[in-house]
């Protein structure tokens, strides 16, 4: 299952109140596809299937569920979902220690 830094957890939190949605999980997948075999897919799902896998993170008041299917979490055992709000860089990006190599968009992995 991957898990998600507070600086994440606290984005994806801001992101569900602007969206009036905090009922709502993100959904982390990995889907065929993207130049390198395999790509992220994220959004906010309500549809929790009964094999998906299920986690909370986030401090106190900040918590946000997180949910992932079968087939993928497997790919993104031990992956880590972080956000950054710099000059150089800006968004999410996924640690995956799965990932044999990336693409120079860094949108998909092998």
């Amino acid at each position: 299952m991957i898990t998600l830094t507070d600086t994440a957890a606290v984005k994806v939190k801001e992101l569900l109140e602007a969206e009036g949605a905090i009922d709502l999980a993100l959904r982390v997948a990995v889907r065929p596809g993207g130049c390198s075999g395999f790509s992220y897919e994220m959004f906010f799902d309500g549809d929790i299937a009964t094999d998906d896998e299920k986690a909370t993170f986030g401090n106190p008041g900040a918590t946000v569920s997180v949910v992932v299917d079968a087939a993928s979490a497997q790919m993104l055992q031990g992956a880590t979902l972080d956000y950054k709000d710099g000059l150089n860089q800006a968004g999410f990006s996924i640690n995956n220690p799965n990932a044999s190599r990336t693409c120079g968009c860094g949108s998909s992995f092998s």
